[in-house]
């Protein structure tokens, strides 16, 4: 396949971006990766796992002749970052992110793009709960949504991103910053806040239960840990920049979980059946779609 970017630099190696290198090589999109990591303890792993052509620590080196530059560290980095390499990018790059949040990111970038930067920010809707260089893998995009906002970019260069992304597996699906962090806050944030609140609960239990838990773990309590397992800092920096969706979230979950303890405590049977029956239509749409 013909190169849609000649050189891209990936700033931030965990899941995402080695990722992003992975399939981006299969695909044989790109002729020339450059990878960066704040930390240089990194650069043995990139290169025994053949993520990038070259690596660096210094992302103003990174960027300098780079078309595409994927920026896909902690939301909370982001603005400093951009503000720290836009100087070095050539006129026409593309400038993108990876960040679970988006009113943040344009609000912390957008006053550093310089003239003749194309700014789109985006965000794939995949992941596990591990990290580091080699936690990637080539196919992790693949049938994924890969969530893009135009902006006030031209159109010719939005749908090269687009089809960049597509190339590496992906479904590109166009959206606003607003609706992408509420529908994100119910889809993504809420659930792991919730993750973490439960195993929490766990590790304050007295030792022996708390060990019993732990030994005993049911598909569930092991469900939760997985999404608890995740990347502290990048989680904390997305609930402090989505603050305002997901409480919003949190406050609707905490109104639903009151009436469904009133439901168990007097025994309304229907009521609880009904609750099942159409929250496992929700689980079959999801494997209708593909997202499983």
């Amino acid at each position: 396949m013909t190169a849609i970017y000649s050189r891209i630099a990936i700033i931030g190696i965990g899941l995402i971006g080695s990722s992003v290198a992975l399939a981006a090589r299969r695909a044989g999109i790109v002729d020339h990766i450059v990878s960066c990591d704040s930390d240089p303890e990194v650069a043995p792993e990139v290169k025994h796992l053949g993520l990038a052509d070259s690596f660096t620590a210094d992302a103003v080196e990174a960027v300098a002749d780079a078309d595409l530059v994927v920026m896909s560290v902690p939301v909370g980095a982001i603005g400093a970052l951009a503000a720290q390499i836009m100087p070095a990018m050539k006129p026409g790059a593309v400038l993108t992110d990876t960040g679970s949040t988006k009113r943040s990111v344009v609000r912390d970038v957008t006053p550093h793009v310089g003239d003749g930067i194309h700014w789109i920010p985006s965000h794939p809707l995949a992941g596990t709960e591990h990290s580091g260089p080699g936690a990637g893998f080539p196919d992790l995009f693949k049938g994924r949504y890969w969530l893009i906002l135009p902006g006030e970019v031209p159109e010719v260069e939005v749908a090269r991103f687009e089809a960049f992304v597509t190339a590496m597996g992906a479904v590109a699906e166009r959206m606003d910053a607003d609706y992408h962090d509420k529908v994100l806050a119910l889809t993504s944030h809420l659930p792991h806040l919730i993750a973490y609140t439960i195993v929490s609960t766990a590790v304050n239990l007295e030792s022996q239960l708390k060990n019993d838990v732990i030994r005993f773990s049911a598909s569930g309590f092991r469900d939760f840990t997985r999404l608890a397992a995740s990347d502290p800092v990048m989680w904390r920096d997305v609930f402090i920049n989505n603050d305002e969706a997901v409480l919003e979230m949190l406050q609707r979950f905490s109104e639903d979980l009151s009436d469904l303890q009133r439901a168990i405590r007097w025994g309304e049977r229907d009521k609880l059946e009904s609750l099942f029956h159409r929250t496992r239509e929700i689980r079959r749409s999801i494997i209708d779609a593909g997202q499983s």
